[in-house]
């Protein structure tokens, strides 16, 4: 198969040219014209998949359910947005709770399925600070454990490769350097950690910061706090949730500037009513409702529970709302999400011998069709 556009993404700029697809990698680029082709998209965009490694849950699904039928329909309507690789990611529960998810996560991809492929596993909590738990069931909060997470990562088969950590809670940044030696992102959120905290447990193996600005201290101009650490420690990755609720336009836009175009992320903290109607819901085990904005708050509170902005919206959002380039807020979108998760090898990029994961969009970032792994989600 062969597609082409005028605005194919590649190495941070838009070309004219030819995309060959075959056994669902990228065979072949070649200049516009150069052969005959399947779809001709003219003016539409092409760029890579989408990789969300901040996501919850969706159309009715939340991870923590464990249910294999939830998760597959889940997946396959990721793709309806662009999203062609995502991390299924918890909320602080019990063990029991935690344990059945992981193992439910593991059994799905290994018995196989149709949809956005997963990646990994976030594994956010329950090793968080109750300071700034957010919406997380402060009573299923513990103590940073190795032997803990050794057994959870066993239940998961080693597809934990995120895990939010409340870092100055882990005694002598154990986990932190467990977790991190081996194959896990350590991601520093809903925390307490002030910017000195953070620099240390930076220094013991940490490598990012979840959803900055939410579920930390906030920047102040003499104590920086999480947030300043973000801005100020270059090579660390930084989650964003590109709302607008959870983080107004200018505070976006100062984070990114200070960080650069290769370490934020782009996430949704989508929840199980992303793609739902608004109403009520629940979140390990706390009553949330989906209000107007899209946005998920603790019940009867302002306390903000996660998002449901579909990903191509928000990309349109980082560009014409925050004023980011184009390239930036890409980056945020594909390449930098594959970097974190070390598979930048085969995704992230429109070049040959990558899956041929590939999103069409118009220029109203509406998803015109996407390929996962050279398979049409879109008739």
């Amino acid at each position: 198969m062969i597609i082409q556009s005028k605005s194919v993404w590649v190495s941070g700029v838009f070309i004219e040219a030819q995309v060959e697809i075959k056994d669902g990698k990228i065979e072949n680029i070649y200049p516009y014209g150069t052969n005959a082709v399947d779809k001709d998209y003219g003016e539409d965009r092409i760029i890579p998949g989408m990789i969300d490694v901040h996501c919850h849950g969706g159309l009715g699904f939340d991870t923590n359910d464990a249910n294999p039928e939830g998760l597959v329909k889940w997946a396959k309507g990721l793709l309806e947005e662009g999203i062609t690789s995502f991390c299924p990611t918890t909320v602080t529960q019990s063990e029991d709770v935690l344990s059945k998810a992981l193992e439910n996560v593991a059994s799905v991809v290994k018995e196989g399925y149709e949809g956005s492929e997963i990646v990994g596993i976030h594994f956010e909590g329950p090793y968080l600070n109750v300071k700034n738990k957010g919406a997380q069931p402060e009573q299923f909060i513990v103590t940073p454990s190795v032997e803990q997470f050794k057994m959870y990562q066993e239940k998961a088969n080693g597809l934990i490769k995120v895990m939010t950590l409340a870092t100055e809670l882990d005694p002598n940044y154990a986990l932190t350097k467990y977790a991190s030696q081996h194959g896990v992102n350590v991601s520093i959120g809903h925390s307490a950690a002030t910017y000195n905290d953070a620099c240390i447990a930076v220094a013991n193996g940490a490598n990012g910061m979840t959803h900055v600005y939410n579920g930390m201290n906030g920047l102040h101009h003499r104590e920086p706090s999480l947030v300043g650490a973000a801005m100020r420690l270059k090579d660390t990755y930084c989650e964003i949730i590109g709302d607008g609720n959870h983080v107004v336009w200018p505070a976006i836009y100062a984070l990114v500037e200070s960080k650069g175009r290769d370490y934020c992320l782009l996430v949704d903290d989508a929840l199980c009513a992303k793609g739902c109607a608004p109403g009520h819901y629940e979140l390990g085990g706390n009553e949330i409702e989906i209000r107007e904005n899209g946005s998920a708050y603790l019940a009867g509170t302002n306390t903000l529970a996660g998002g449901t902005l579909k990903f191509n919206k928000a990309i349109q959002n980082l560009v014409e709302k925050v004023l980011l380039p184009i390239d930036t807020a890409i980056n945020m979108a594909t390449l930098n999400p594959a970097r974190y998760l070390g598979i930048d090898n085969r995704k992230g990029k429109i070049c040959s011998g990558y899956d041929a994961d590939l999103v069409v969009l118009d220029r109203e970032y509406e998803v015109v069709q996407v390929y996962a792994k050279g398979k049409l989600v879109k008739e």
